[in-house]
């Protein structure tokens, strides 16, 4: 194949919608069923591929049959990367700028707007039956009996099944979720397998809906969101997937992080030219090498059990006839994550039950349980491999760094590794390229614009009584034929990262009144050669460009470092708003 420039943009004011008249191309005979499915806590080459060497042959084959994106974008963290997905704005319009806490500013409230829409709102207006299953995480209050206007439901799903908040465990999930019911995976008498895991739980949901929705309405398209929590920590497997990938990983990070650049470099899906970024850990200095091995090879596991799922949904699909009129999308909410959970210390698994056992009735909330429902502690730390119900452990920075690979930093921050991923887009009957690579940057704000487009519905400018914020994002309807889409930019804030994307120009900064770097994304996208000296009549045009980008979104203020970037005059009431939000509890799932 000809390789394309990684980067064609072209100028255009930010804030407008692009629209391709409908003779565009040949449109199917009726609307596509629309599927998003979204992995947690993954990084740019995690999946076959994207150059890994985990098992994804369903992912692979959506893949070869469609366009694979190279340099789309999520917002660096989960929740804001749902609230954009599901609004087609910047996360701080939507009013989850960070997480589940009101921090007394319009972009921090933790809870959903009400001035902004969810696809299911604006497809169910054009006739679109429309579901959900797996992780909410949009809203603050995730208590059985308390507040619902955010739930799935009341943001226009016709039905639901997951988990409110953001992270758990995979054998006995808190906040479980079936519509606006809490239950427990033990005493649900809808969904009874042998063995409760909570990726299998979600692919098996959506399979029955689909079904469901074809006897019950068949002449309707359908709208559906399969958000996963794989693979978030905690480091949870069935043992049958973990044995797939026993001894892949006991050579340590970097034969498996260089073998994934080759790969990357082979496939197109980066430059020869770009670097690889540097090494994070160093496998001779691990003491426990069996078990820090044995992370990655839960991890694996994980994605391999997440893949066979989206397996039993493109069947289903086929065996419905509906597969070459589904546009089915897949990307991830943020890159590898180098947290530390679980991680510390050594605590041993005792012979019995220490603790009295939780009903199979009781409805659990935790995110990081205490005790499993039979009564045995919750394990951390080095003293007993990771992967049964009663550990729990994150997989680390140094494998964070090889599921990141080419690129720097992690989940939070805003350098690639933190904001890129994978998307493939699938859709026979509306996609003509099969297994072509599209390089032109997009951002997960574009998904909404992309689903109003080939639904043919209309973005609101008011709904149920509230003005509704207009579309950042833009259809990716041209991409998919490879015609361009054009922008002006692409923006990022979270916690104090920051960055803005300009054609071949990325200005990036970490923490909270870190200093800006300038890169030169098609020479260096694993941003090796900060050239913000060089340049600093561009430097201090795209701060001046992002500083306007966060006042308009909501950005700014923000709870780090209330007198960032604003005009004077209002430094005293910016830090009584941070003082406020410094006294809420900071979360980090």
């Amino acid at each position: 194949m000809e390789r394309r420039s990684f980067l064609k943009t072209a100028g255009l004011a930010a804030g407008a919608v692009w629209t391709f008249p409908a003779s565009f191309h040949a449109a199917p005979a009726q609307k596509p069923n629309i599927i998003i499915i979204m992995s947690d806590d993954m990084g740019f080459s995690d999946i076959g591929c994207y150059g890994s060497e985990i098992q994804t042959p369903a992912l692979d084959s959506l893949a070869a049959n469609g366009v694979r994106f190279t340099q789309f974008y999520n917002t660096a963290r989960c929740c804001p990367t749902r609230a954009s997905l599901l609004t087609g704005l910047y996360p701080h319009q939507a009013a989850v700028g960070h997480m589940m806490e009101d921090r007394n500013l319009d972009g921090y409230q933790g809870d959903l707007s009400r001035n902004a829409v969810t696809i299911a709102e604006v497809l169910k207006s054009a006739g679109y039956g429309t579901y959900a299953v797996g992780k909410w995480h949009v809203t603050r209050f995730a208590g059985p009996e308390g507040p619902k206007h955010n739930w799935p439901l009341q943001r226009g799903f016709d039905r639901y099944y997951g988990t409110i908040t953001g992270a758990g465990s995979f054998y006995d999930p808190g906040t479980l979720t079936r519509d606006n019911t809490m239950i427990s995976p033990f005493a649900d008498p809808e969904y009874k397998p042998k063995v409760f895991y909570y990726t299998d739980a979600i692919s098996d949901h959506a399979v029955r809906l689909i079904q469901e929705h074809r006897e019950r309405t068949p002449d309707k398209p359908f709208f559906m969101y399969v958000s996963y929590t794989t693979a978030h920590w905690p480091m949870h497997a069935l043992e049958e997937d973990i044995a797939k990938y026993k001894g892949k990983y006991d050579g340590g990070y970097e034969p498996i992080r260089r073998a994934r650049f080759e790969r990357l470099k082979q496939m197109g899906l980066i430059d020869p030219k770009w670097e690889l970024s540097p090494q994070a850990g160093n496998w001779d200095e691990v003491l426990n090498k069996p078990w820090e091995a044995r992370c990655m090879e839960v991890y694996a596991a994980m994605i391999d059990r997440m893949d066979q799922g989206i397996g039993r949904i493109v069947a289903e699909l086929k065996r419905l006839n509906q597969l070459d009129n589904t546009l089915i999308l897949f990307l991830e909410d943020n890159g590898g994550c180098a947290e530390n959970t679980g991680r510390n210390g050594n605590m041993t698994r005792p012979a019995q039950p220490t603790l009295p056992p939780i009903p199979l009735d009781a409805i659990r909330l935790e995110v990081i349980p205490k005790q499993t429902r039979e009564g045995f502690p919750i394990i951390q730390g080095q003293g007993v491999m990771p992967g049964p119900p009663d550990t729990y452990i994150a997989y680390g920075q140094g494998w964070a760094n090889v599921s990141n690979t080419p690129f720097r930093e992690y989940k939070h921050f805003v350098h690639e590794g933190g904001i890129a991923t994978p998307l493939i887009a699938h859709w026979p009957a509306g996609i003509r390229r099969k297994g072509e690579l599209e390089h032109q940057p997009s951002h997960v704000i574009d998904l909404m614009a992309t689903c109003v487009d080939v639904a043919g519905a209309k973005y609101p400018a008011e709904f149920a009584g509230n003005k509704i914020t207009p579309l950042e994002g833009r259809s990716l309807l041209p991409a998919f034929h490879g015609k361009p889409v054009e922008r002006e930019a692409i923006f990022w804030e979270h916690e104090g990262n920051r960055a803005i994307r300009m054609g071949r120009w990325k200005l990036v900064a970490k923490n909270p009144g870190g200093p800006w770097e300038l890169y030169d994304v098609e020479n260096d996208r694993t941003e090796m050669h900060d050239l913000a000296a060089k340049e600093p009549e561009r430097l201090k045009a795209m701060v001046a460009q992002w500083e306007a980008y966060a006042r308009r979104t909501k950005a700014l203020p923000w709870p780090w470092k209330p007198e960032y970037g604003q005009p004077a005059g209002t430094a005293a009431g910016e830090k009584k708003a941070g003082k406020k939000a410094a006294g809420k509890k900071k979360t980090t799932k």
